[in-house]
């Protein structure tokens, strides 16, 4: 079937009234600089309308909101499939999701455990068996054939009369190993048994056996055959071990989830974790000696009185106060924790806090000292004991959920089953097999299932969810993708396309924004937006067959990039640094094997690996963390290593990381890098503000006086949709300029407040020519790639990598101050070709005024641009770790065991 997607006279943010088609059933990728309305397009426009049509599918009470959704900025849209957008960010908060509850596996993993799973009994380490009456006669003639056997049941619980049994047609007890006559007594004597069936055990007998041992688990739950050559065997009809006789529950999928209160266990209500103090978040540094504030809580203002009883009493005990307290002897250590004199101990101090719990401020405080630790009961398997005894190939399900996906692989292509149980498990083991294999293919099989979702990278949550998608077998879809390759090593990405290619022959509409000129290359159909960012860009340069593209006139930066008419050029020499580095010793955090490596100081430092090598461990768990504490008196955890040498050769740690620069739309890039300031003051300056008695922070949108109250600021009030996300809507006090009228009354050059705000970077440059001050502020965000950017933009709008290089922007706009350690992670995310060339001119700008830049990337044109490359692996996962090789990015490229190197040879041209 063949069609197509209109879209006529978009015209969503920056993009300038544009028509675009998009095959059917074809694999387009949306390209173009970053700002150049890429997004706006396929997320904005494409995107929002769809779920706006999905909403009208629904009932009236849903759509009875639509009114109040604002509708794409278009003309129309034709052809529209159903929309799924798959993006590249997670919004995952709950400690509930996992991997395996993501991509469902270990929904599947249940239903096998409960259908074909083996109980084992934890005492006896035999296997548990529900054994029917046939079963049990079969045992009986196998192994005890021709002997003469008693068959009673006990009368546990049960309390019968003689009479009463006699009724139900049993006439012998069985006392003692010798069989009375029921009609001789008047009570049952204690421990009497009561005599079912004498029988020979043989073949011949074998329905009698079953027949009498139905009688017995009629009246009882438990059957006794007693052979006559003295030996008794106990068989039950519930689920119970021969040898112990513990008891278990038939397995049920509910018996293995974390989230039901039947299968969660019960100490730590299936989270697998309780929080509890942390010795190394109440003394995270233990050089410090007790005089110096060892103990962190204790240096707050209001517990001083409680660091000078410490004082006192540790003079009176003898507890040197000027010693490291990790040199303290243990006798010391433990009177600072149990109490000593008026001091009455950490433990002490942190009980009465728990008694003080109920107020807020008190609990904010403990959180800050608590870490989550394996829970004592399950272990950290989140699941009650009893789930843990059903195994399935020798391994019960969490052994199986902590298992990296490739070798969940391995165990699930090696499991064996009898003919009977495969009949069972058959459809079961393909739904689990296909969605391991998706898991593999997006590069993704150093995850466990156990691994929670929140901590998954933006990149490895998108891909995760892609694998889902492709596990549902959806066709006539439209999925919507926002640059799937992030966090993505060259080496996997050609199975990322084939599965992308994959997903489009099941007849489904593939939508991608990206940048990679491999993934572009692979694509159908291609639509480039520009020419430039911003106000600039949001035209259409090219739309059309990739295979056309090339070879078309129109003047595109992608396509130049792609014929290699532009370019990263590769540095002609290498900085090596000063004699100074940091030494980084022990490292052991996740899966780091005890690496032990050198950061020259003053260089432009390269981390990289395939996915899951150990890079986010090392720079993040361990290097940053550590540093932060140092510097920041920071007391997140610190991952495992034993010793950071050279630390004194640096003056701090700065983390530019994606995330947002604020999280309210009053927070934006002017604000940020304290240009804001300037403007409000070159506003109250003008003779209008002086004759209305308005001040600086009359300007201010974030303190009352000259902002609109009704919204506080913001432009819009939200509206509560209930079963559906909230939605904002234009405040109709202020109409969305935010300020009261005689604010906004206020011009400088005939611009008020908002329609400065409104200005891009570019244009503000030369609106503020007469303040240099201010201008030269706003060249640094021009100089970063952000001159399309508005003043006013709010932050929740901006993309990561916008959001970094603003961030770069503030730290670059600073005076004075050299010898800093940088750290960004994987900042080349949401930028074009020609972005990656202006980010490296300011990560050189950094080195070259003194500091140190280290970045965790897989960009290749970053890569060759680095001082010295430190590349892990050789694999992710439990295979990987370890330091492959490091040094200058030349030296990567001969080493044959590098992946990185690999591809690092190519793009040197060697």
């Amino acid at each position: 079937m063949k069609g197509e997607i209109k879209i006529e006279g978009a015209r969503e943010n920056n993009l300038k009234n544009i028509n675009v088609s998009i095959p059917w059933h074809k694999f387009t990728v949306i390209t173009g600089l970053s700002g150049s309305g890429k997004s706006s397009l396929a997320l904005d426009t494409l995107y929002a309308e769809g779920l706006r049509r999905y909403i009208e599918c629904l009932s009236t009470y849903a759509r009875q909101f639509l009114e109040r959704v604002d509708r794409p900025d278009m003309d129309d849209i034709s052809g529209l499939p159903p929309a799924v957008a798959i993006e590249s960010r997670n919004s995952v908060k709950t400690s509930r999701s996992t991997v395996g509850t993501t991509t469902e596996i270990y929904d599947f993993l249940r239903l096998l455990y409960s259908k074909v799973g083996k109980t084992f009994c934890p005492n006896c380490d035999i296997e548990v068996k529900l054994k029917s009456p046939e079963d049990i006669a079969h045992e009986l003639v196998e192994n005890h054939s021709d002997k003469r056997a008693v068959l009673t049941f006990p009368l546990e619980d049960l309390n019968p009369t003689p009479k009463g049994l006699l009724s139900k047609g049993f006439t012998r007890i069985w006392l003692n190993g010798g069989i009375s006559d029921l009609e001789d007594l008047e009570k049952l004597p204690e421990g009497s048994e009561v005599v079912i069936d004498r029988v020979s055990v043989k073949q011949s007998s074998f329905s009698r056996i079953v027949e009498s041992l139905e009688t017995g688990f009629s009246d009882s739950k438990y059957v006794h055959v007693h052979i006559l050559d003295g030996k008794m065997l106990r068989y039950s009809k519930d689920l119970e071990c021969t040898s112990c006789h513990t008891k278990f529950s038939d397995p049920e999928p509910l018996l293995f989830s974390f989230n039901s209160p039947r299968g969660a266990c019960p100490e730590c209500n299936g989270f697998g974790n309780i929080l509890k103090l942390d010795p190394s978040l109440i003394i995270p540094n233990s050089d410090k000696t007790l005089a110096e504030g060892a103990i962190e809580p204790l240096t707050k203002p209001s517990h001083q009185p409680r660091m000078r009883k410490l004082l006192e009493s540790a003079a009176e005990y003898g507890v040197d106060i000027n010693k490291p307290f990790s040199k303290l002897p243990k006798k010391s250590i433990d009177r600072v924790y149990e109490g000593m004199g008026s001091f009455k101990g950490i433990n002490g101090f942190f009980k009465y806090l728990e008694r003080k719990s109920y107020k807020m401020h008190v609990r904010v405080f403990l959180s800050k000292y608590r870490s989550a630790f394996d829970c004592d009961v399950c272990g950290g398997s989140r699941i009650k004991k009893e789930a843990l005894c059903v195994k399935v190939g020798g391994r019960n399900i969490a052994e199986l959920s902590d298992l990296p996906i490739n070798n969940l692989k391995t165990f699930f292509d090696s499991l064996e089953f009898t003919d009977y149980e495969n009949q069972i498990a058959d459809e079961i083991l393909k739904q689990i097999n296909s969605r391991i294999s998706f898991l593999v293919k997006v590069g993704l099989e150093y995850l466990t299932l156990s691994r929670l979702s929140k901590t998954l990278s933006g990149g490895e949550a998108q891909r995760v969810n892609l694998a889902c998608q492709l596990g549902s077998t959806l066709t006539e879809t439209l999925y919507i993708m926002d640059e799937p390759s992030i966090g993505l090593h060259q080496r996997d990405l050609a199975r990322l396309i084939e599965l992308i290619k994959e997903l489009r022959d099941r007849d489904n509409t593939i939508v991608i924004v990206e940048h990679d000129f491999d993934m572009i290359g692979s694509a159908d159909h291609i639509i480039e937006l520009g020419p430039m960012a911003g106000e600039k860009g949001g035209d259409i340069v090219y739309q059309g067959a990739v295979k056309n593209f090339l070879k078309n006139g129109t003047n595109s930066l992608t396509k130049k990039y792609l014929l290699e008419k532009e370019g990263i050029p590769v540095p002609e020499k290498r900085r090596k640094g000063g004699s100074k580095n940091l030494k980084i010793l022990g490292a052991k955090e996740n899966n780091l094997k005890n690496i032990s490596l050198s950061i020259p100081l003053k260089t432009f430092i390269c981390v990289t690996g395939v996915s899951g090598s150990g890079k986010s461990s090392l720079v993040h768990d361990v290097l940053y963390a550590a540093l932060a504490r140092k510097f920041h008196s920071d007391i997140e955890r610190v991952g495992l290593y034993d010793d950071i040498k050279g630390t004194d050769n640096i003056s701090d740690v700065i983390m530019l990381d994606q995330n947002p620069i604020g999280k309210t739309l009053r927070s934006n890039p002017v604000t940020y890098i304290k240009v804001y300031d300037q403007i409000r003051k070159v506003l109250a300056d003008t003779w209008q503000a002086k004759s209305k008695g308005l001040t600086a922070s009359h300007f201010s949108f974030n303190v009352a006086g000259g902002r609109c109250e009704v919204c506080e600021g913001e432009g819009r009030q939200k509206v509560e949709m209930h079963f559906l996300a909230d939605v904002y809507v234009v405040c109709e006090e202020c109409g969305g300029n935010r300020f009261k009228k005689e604010v906004l009354d206020i011009k400088y050059k005939n611009k008020n407040v908002i329609e400065i705000l409104d200005l891009t970077v570019d244009q503000a440059i030369i609106f503020f020519f007469e303040t240099p001050s201010l201008g030269r502020k706003l060249k640094i965000l021009q100089d970063v790639g952000l001159g399309y950017v508005r003043l006013g933009q709010p932050a929740p709008t901006l993309s990561g990598g916008e959001a970094q290089r603003i961030k770069i922007a503030r730290e670059l706009g600073k005076r004075g101050g050299n010898d800093t350690l940088y750290i960004l992670d994987e900042p080349t995310v949401g930028l074009h070709a020609e972005d990656v060339k202006k980010l490296l001119d300011v990560i050189n700008k950094l080195v070259l005024s003194g500091h140190t830049v280290l970045v965790v990337e897989h960009n290749m044109d970053v890569i060759k641009s680095a001082d010295h490359v430190i590349d892990l692996g050789p694999e992710g996962g439990d295979k990987g770790g370890h330091i492959v090789v490091q040094g200058t990015p030349e030296e990567i490229a001969e080493c044959k065991k590098s992946y990185t190197g690999k591809f690092l040879k190519k793009v040197l041209g060697k």
